[in-house]
């Protein structure tokens, strides 16, 4: 990029930078993993930079791009390997009300990987069915049911009454 566009690129990428952060933690459930998947996005996003500038939606475009880098991740080999069992500092101690979020997030680990893109991108970005859709690659049809299934799975991990307390608090 050599015609003035990298100030772009920079200025945009500095602006959106926690907002692809908490997408990518809310889909990977580790701050290790979420900060691999915005660098690898942000990377080839530079790559891709005049094409994304050029899309009517930017965000939803990088959006996208970070949930299918998210989605093949699993695909990539250096993806399986572990140096630790569990990661090797115990997490911050985080103040009240905060154990709900915990447990939801634990309960979401847990889900399929395309099920949780789903939940994440329907009920914590707030997305419409189609853009999820669009975005995942998919028919409307298909988030639906991967939304049924991920939420059914969610009930039977966190069981009826948690997932109700947990609604009634947020």
């Amino acid at each position: 990029m050599r015609d003035g566009t990298e100030q772009e690129y920079v200025d945009y990428v500095s602006a959106r930078i926690p907002a692809l952060r908490r997408l990518a933690f809310l889909l990977a459930g580790d701050e290790h993993r979420a900060d691999d998947l915005v660098q690898q996005t942000i990377t080839t996003l530079y790559v891709k930079w005049r094409r994304a500038r050029a899309a009517d939606r930017i965000d939803a475009y990088v959006r996208t791009m970070l949930v299918r880098t998210y989605l093949s991740e699993r695909r990539l080999a250096w993806t399986r390997v572990r140096l630790f069992r569990e990661a090797p500092e115990p997490p911050p101690f985080e103040d009240h009300g905060v154990e709900e979020r915990q447990v939801v997030r634990a309960a979401l680990s847990q889900v399929p990987r395309r099920q949780r893109a789903v939940l994440v991108l329907r009920f914590y970005h707030d997305l419409p069915v189609d853009e999820v859709a669009e975005m995942l690659g998919c028919s409307p049809g298909t988030v639906k049911s991967q939304t049924s299934r991920g939420l059914a799975t969610l009930r039977r991990l966190l069981g009826e009454r948690e997932l109700a307390t947990y609604s009634a608090v947020n």
